[in-house]
């Protein structure tokens, strides 16, 4: 019989990470008991995911607020400096900004609107068009901004930026500013000193504010990138990626991920005999149509992964193929048609009109994306996600 079931995304449970764990050997023997509680056979291209949290968690891959202090003093000497362009997140960067203000005497706080860069509203735009706001080209001071919205409260965590942000930098004893502006060049009227907080378009931001007169330009992926006084560190990524752990504790991207893909999918082939493809996942990327969130907050979908997830999809659209090529033919005659259009596709179909629809992104970020959803974030217990007939087409 024809193997009806396409493809299959399953939550793996596995045991609570600890610092120090083996996650290598953790997360191929929680598939391997799955697989056996539930008699599921392995087949090559099945593809094994373990999401950056618990790889990060593993390496104790911290730091607190008074490391990222002290790096923050080291960058930004005299103590007065602008932060662009944070991402709105209590989760992703209020224990980063309490230890960046930590380490300064005074911040010029930029932010975004709007929305940040990956769609968390301050307000929306209807509110802008009543209140004949340009946002690419009007910069608003705090007093300005009040006049026009008011107190604005996110609508799904109840909270005020601009007031969260602007309170948690004084709780740390530094003086605040507050200015919103779009062009990154508008706060070099305030400082020439700049920390660029976006997390996608930080290095055309680095860009033009040094081609624009900037004195000293860093952005997140170039703070905590070595230890600082024992510290965990991302040499790549630096702040960028890391999660509130404690109040006073972030949790960075996990570092050295080639090694630890490259040692599960060893353990996975040499137990099974099997060809298994084996990344490390983040946030996925897509966005949510009521909250506008598109959600890839962290710098990547998946900073490792084995060879075989390497490139796009290279797919025929099936429909396109039925309404067009093949639109006399039905039943069993249409079937194989497309059956053997499949088997004699084209190596590469970008801009044919026959492979039009398909979704030409990376098939990391793809299955990231798959990972993400079929993890979670909350209580599902399920940091490992195992996926077979990913590679499948209509003649498997």
């Amino acid at each position: 019989m024809e193997r009806l079931i396409g493809t299959v995304s399953r939550g793996v449970r596995a045991p609570i990470i600890r610092a120090g764990d083996d996650i290598a050997s953790i997360v191929a023997e929680s598939v391997l008991k799955a697989a056996e509680s539930e008699n599921i056979p392995f087949r090559d291209k099945d593809v094994v995911a373990v999401t950056e949290a618990v790889v990060a968690r593993s390496q104790g891959n911290y730091a607190n607020t008074s490391q990222i202090a002290k790096d923050i003093r080291a960058k930004f000497p005299s103590g007065e400096f602008a932060v662009i362009f944070p991402i709105l997140s209590r989760n992703r960067f209020s224990v980063c900004l309490k230890g960046i203000a930590s380490g300064a005497k005074k911040i010029y706080l930029m932010l975004s609107y709007p929305s940040d860069e990956v769609g968390n509203h301050l307000i929306d735009m209807d509110s802008l068009d009543a209140k004949g706001v340009n946002p690419w080209s009007d910069v608003l001071t705090e007093k300005q901004y009040r006049e026009y919205f008011g107190i604005v409260r996110h609508p799904f965590t109840g909270v005020d930026y601009v007031e969260f942000y602007r309170d948690l930098i004084s709780s740390c004893g530094c003086e605040v500013e507050v200015i919103l502006a779009n062009d990154c060049r508008s706060i070099l009227e305030y400082t020439k000193n700049v920390l660029c907080c976006d997390i996608h378009t930080r290095a055309r931001t680095k860009r033009l504010l040094k081609e624009a007169g900037a004195a000293t330009v860093y952005c997140l992926d170039e703070i905590m990138t070595a230890p600082v006084d024992g510290s965990g560190y991302n040499d790549k990524f630096g702040l960028l990626g890391s999660n509130k752990a404690t109040e006073d504790t972030v949790k960075l991207f996990p570092r050295n991920c080639e090694e630890v893909v490259a040692d599960i999918a060893a353990k996975l082939r040499t137990a099974t005999g099997k060809n298994i493809e084996v990344m490390i996942y983040g946030d996925g990327a897509f966005k949510d149509p009521v909250g506008k969130i598109w959600e890839l907050a962290d710098p990547v979908v998946s900073p490792a992964y084995t060879e075989g997830l390497e490139g796009k999809p290279n797919e025929l659209k099936l429909k396109y193929l039925a309404d067009n090529d093949f639109a006399g033919l039905s039943g069993e005659a249409l079937k194989e048609a497309i059956k053997d259009r499949i088997s004699h596709k084209d190596a590469d179909l970008v801009g044919k009109m026959v492979s039009q629809g398909t979704t030409p992104r990376r098939l990391t970020d793809l299955i990231g994306s798959l990972c993400d959803l079929t993890s979670g974030s909350g209580d599902k217990g399920t940091p490992i996600v195992w996926i077979q007939g990913y590679f499948d087409n209509y003649t498997m």
